[in-house]
């Protein structure tokens, strides 16, 4: 039995599905000018559109907007479908319909993003579902800079400005068994590995079996970058003792590592 879940006042558990076969003749009889196949389009893929705005849960939107806004996105696809291209419209629609959700929330969002950014980002995203119309298929970068004739840096930092943020508590997988495996899991600071943390307790406790002398010449030369010379005459010795206390120095602490 299934739970009836409802969104927008719709029960959910009793949208339809139409078949391809039966959504092309629909999509003939619409752009035909039949607004009763158009209505039928729309109520026999708002099931698309559930399946779209579950990708964007656990982001603290109202399923109800969400909803709302995918439909426009599925109202978008039908009225720009090319039936010459032979192509399912389900592959057509579900980018339009993320399209329409993911500027929703780009235009929500609580991170501001420069006016110019936001302008030149909207204006690859109009001429990219305007390319998706028209070939049936996504613009390379390349393909965009050309047609808005701008570098395509410049639309990668666009798009990058307006990209939604992730949590790192986001769950990423999970088989129903255990703990969900989140993003943090999932990334890592290459610069702060586990065997550079041990390698960097191992390194102090050589250095704290060092007497002063030393400790303070090897603070001065591969801390502060001093020369022997600069050393030897900050701390009153020759160069060659520098020389011969850093390297015992050393030796120690590589023995001891």
């Amino acid at each position: 039995m299934q739970t009836k879940v409802e969104i927008c006042g719709v029960n959910t558990s009793k949208l339809k599905v139409l078949p391809n076969a039966e959504i092309m003749q629909l999509l003939q009889k619409t752009k035909d000018g039949d607004n009763d196949a158009r209505e039928q389009l729309i109520n026999g893929n708002l099931r698309l559109v559930l399946s779209v705005i579950q990708r964007f849960s656990g982001r603290g939107e109202n399923a109800d907007d969400l909803f709302q806004v995918g439909c426009i996105g599925l109202i978008k696809s039908i009225d720009n479908f090319d039936l010459s291209h032979n192509v399912r419209f389900s592959t057509y629609a579900v980018p339009m319909i993320i399209g329409e959700i993911r500027r929703y929330l780009r235009d929500n969002s609580s991170i501001r993003v420069s006016r110019s950014l936001r302008d030149m980002a909207y204006k690859v995203l109009l001429n990219k579902e305007k390319f998706i119309a028209e070939h049936s298929r996504e613009p390379t970068i390349d393909e965009l800079a050309k047609i808005l004739e701008v570098n395509r840096e410049d639309i990668v930092f666009s798009m990058e400005a307006i990209m939604d943020p992730v949590s790192l508590y986001e769950p990423v997988y999970s088989d129903g068994t255990g703990d969900a495996i989140c993003v943090m899991d999932q990334v890592k600071d290459p610069g702060n590995t586990d065997e550079n943390w041990l390698e960097s307790i191992a390194l102090n406790e050589a250095i704290e079996h060092l007497n002063e002398r030393e400790r303070s010449i090897l603070a001065m030369r591969f801390y502060d970058g001093k020369t022997q010379m600069e050393v030897a005459n900050e701390i009153g010795i020759s160069q060659a003792q520098v020389s011969r206390l850093e390297k015992n120095a050393i030796s120690q602490i590589k023995k001891r590592i």
